[in-house]
């Protein structure tokens, strides 16, 4: 078994976690029923056929999750496509790489946390937007700071609270599809003849694909991973295939049951309460704050919990390679954690999320921007696995070390063609600035240099 030691670190966070404890993590991390609270603006995009949507998107996925578990095995480290890229390719790239995934994890915690001040906010307006987001933030840090144990034993209670309101969808769902309240036929949600187009499906994918988010979370626990290196991969795969049913099947029956389906096409859902409208359509106002609050804390709290750990994980690792301030790298003595990074992603989760509770269309415009980032740095992931395994190692496993990244890699630009303009910009904007800190490093004498493997 691969240790850290072996490219120059030494092990400071602690080994606790076994196989089903990354899997939990890394279901979480995606949110079992993330689909209730993007399922309208999936709907309209794809015109109805929002579960071929999610099809496309775990195709995406799948491919990335394989190229994971071959960079996992070579790379137990923390720091996710930041640690591979730079390993399997340069440092250079690797610092590319993260800088883009940063995009993805610094936003998303304050995405998730936003969302989820919303929408307690609609059923305890007394207490407004930014004092709900107040409170998810501090609940989430104090949580993390007392260690990964904690975070996950907090993790499974979520986890089973998430999938009993799942399962209870589906059993009044189905018995509204035995009772004929069907508005469409049984294949409408994967086909529609008159509306199907490529562009159309791949952009309705990179919307979908911010449910399955997560799964490369698990990476970032590759320190605190007390079992062998292949189960790390093993766990990402598991995790995303379980997910990936979850979504398929709640999104395909609830868009057969979705009512006014013309107006949403045409209209989209600017509130974000399709889902609950459905929900409140065939089970009555009671199932549709059921499934509302659930969306309020799953993400508010489950999913943001994870999502603040692996991105201070990924802080950590850049910093103790000196390709971010030092302060960074700090660890706990007592709890094992990334004190100084957890603490950092709080506080921009707080100060973000705050700031675009006043926009109008704040969760838009972050929810735009998380996937360039991520879509960007899993190009760069498939492009190491080739590097690492096949030019260097001289590999002949074709089917693993080339087969899927290339598949992966064309899959995943289609989808980030497809993306929306504003985020194209915006995304490309910030690696423009990536590249000119890049630079300013080398200029200043600070090139990206990964510590050297121990021979």
């Amino acid at each position: 078994m691969s240790t850290i030691e072996q490219f120059g670190y030494r092990q400071e966070l602690q080994r606790s976690l076994g196989f089903a404890d990354l899997m939990i993590y890394g279901l979480i991390f995606m949110v079992p029923i993330a689909p209730f609270g993007i399922f309208g603006n999936v709907f309209f995009i794809s015109k109805g056929m929002v579960a071929l949507a999610y099809i496309v998107g775990l195709l995406a996925m799948a491919f990335t999750a394989l190229s994971y578990a071959q960079m996992a095995r070579a790379f137990p480290m923390a720091g996710s496509v930041y640690t591979y890229a730079g390993r399997g390719i340069a440092a250079p790239v690797g610092f590319i790489a993260g800088w883009a995934i940063l995009l993805d994890y610094v936003l998303i915690p304050s995405l998730l946390y936003l969302v989820a001040s919303v929408a307690m906010n609609s059923f305890v307006p007394v207490i407004p937007v930014w004092g709900w987001l107040v409170l998810f933030v501090l609940l989430n840090t104090v949580v993390n700071y007392l260690g990964i144990q904690m975070t996950a034993r907090i993790t499974r209670i979520m986890l089973v609270a998430e999938l009993v309101v799942l399962a209870i969808f589906l059993v009044v769902a189905g018995i509204a599809l035995a009772q004929g309240k069907a508005q469409t036929g049984a294949f409408t949600p994967v086909f529609e003849s008159s509306s199907f187009t490529w562009s159309v499906v791949f952009a309705a994918a990179s919307v979908a694909v911010l449910s399955f988010l997560g799964f490369d979370g698990i990476s970032t626990l590759a320190e605190e991973n007390r079992e062998d290196a292949r189960r790390l991969g093993r766990s990402m795969v598991a995790a995303l295939g379980l997910a990936a049913v979850l979504f398929v099947v709640q999104t395909w029956v609830a868009a057969l049951l979705t009512p006014n389906r013309g107006a949403l096409i045409a209209d989209g859902d600017p509130a974000g309460s399709a889902f609950y409208d459905t929900a409140e359509f065939i089970g009555g106002h009671w199932l549709s704050v059921l499934t509302a609050v659930a969306t309020a804390v799953a993400w508010g709290f489950a999913n943001s919990l994870v999502a603040q750990a692996a991105t201070s994980r990924l802080l950590y690792a850049m910093a103790r390679d000196r390709q971010l301030p030092s302060f960074l790298a700090k660890v706990s003595e007592k709890h094992r954690v990334p004190v100084n990074a957890t603490f950092l992603v709080a506080g921009i989760s707080l100060v973000l999320g705050v700031f675009m509770s006043t926009r109008v269309n704040g969760i838009g415009e972050l929810t735009s921007l998380v996937n360039f980032g991520a879509m960007t740095a899993f190009l760069l992931l498939h492009i190491a696995v080739i590097v690492h395994y096949v030019i260097r190692q001289r590999s002949t496993n074709w089917l693993a070390h080339l087969v899927v990244p290339v598949i992966g890699f064309v899959i995943l630009v289609a989808v980030v063609i497809n993306q929306n303009v504003a985020a194209q910009w915006v995304g490309g904007i910030w690696l423009a600035i990536g590249l000119i800190v890049l630079g300013i490093s080398y200029a200043t004498g600070r090139r990206p240099v990964l510590p050297s493997e121990v021979q």
